[in-house]
C-alpha cells in the first residue's frame, strides 16, 4: 500500500526515526484541503510511548474540517542537521508519518496530552497551571495514529 524509499541507502533505522519524533518540536501536518488542495500547516507535536503522535489546537477551522472530511494525513518532521569537519552542506534526517488521525474524547488524556506539550516547551508551572485553566476548556487534542513511517539522512549539496 505504502511505496517503499526509493533512495534506500539513505535510509534511517524506525529507531533513528522515532528519536527525531521525540527530540524535535515541530513539524508539518498535510491533509486534503479544500477542493482537494493538499493544506499543509506547522505544528508542535508530542511522540509518546505509545507509538502515536499528538498535537493541540482549535476546535474548528480549516485543519478540523480537513480532518472531518478525511482522516488520512501525514506528517513531515526533520532535525536541525549537522555539518561533517570541513564541509558547508548539513546532513538532515527526515522523517514521514502516514497514518489516521482523530479526535481524543477523553477528556484525561487531553489534559496529559497538554500538560505534556507545555512541558516540551517551558519548564513554567505557573505559565502551564494558567494555561489549563483559561485555555483548556477551548483546545482539541488530535492523535495520529502511524499506519507507515519512513525516515532518511539527507546531505543537502
Amino acid at each position: 500500500m505504502f511505496r517503499e524509499m526509493r533512495r534506500f541507502k539513505q535510509q534511517i533505522s524506525e529507531e533513528e526515526c522515532i528519536r527525531v519524533l521525540k527530540e524535535q518540536p515541530r513539524g508539518v501536518l498535510s491533509m486534503i484541503g479544500d477542493d482537494g488542495y493538499p493544506y499543509g500547516i506547522p505544528m508542535n507535536h508530542l511522540y509518546m510511548e505509545d507509538g502515536h503522535i499528538y498535537f493541540h489546537g482549535a476546535k474548528e477551522g480549516h485543519k478540523m474540517d480537513a480532518i472531518v472530511k478525511c482522516d488520512k494525513v501525514s506528517y513531515c518532521v526533520y532535525d536541525q542537521g549537522y555539518r561533517k569537519e570541513g564541509e558547508w552542506s548539513l546532513n538532515i534526517n527526515s522523517v514521514v508519518v502516514f497514518g489516521r488521525i482523530r479526535v481524543v474524547e477523553d477528556e484525561e488524556k487531553k489534559r496529559e496530552i497538554c500538560t505534556m506539550l507545555c512541558r516540551k516547551f517551558t519548564d513554567d508551572e505557573e505559565y502551564l497551571q494558567k494555561e489549563l485553566t483559561n485555555a483548556f476548556p477551548r483546545v482539541n487534542c488530535l492523535e495520529l495514529i502511524p499506519e507507515h513511517m519512513t525516515g532518511k539522512l539527507v546531505n543537502e549539496s
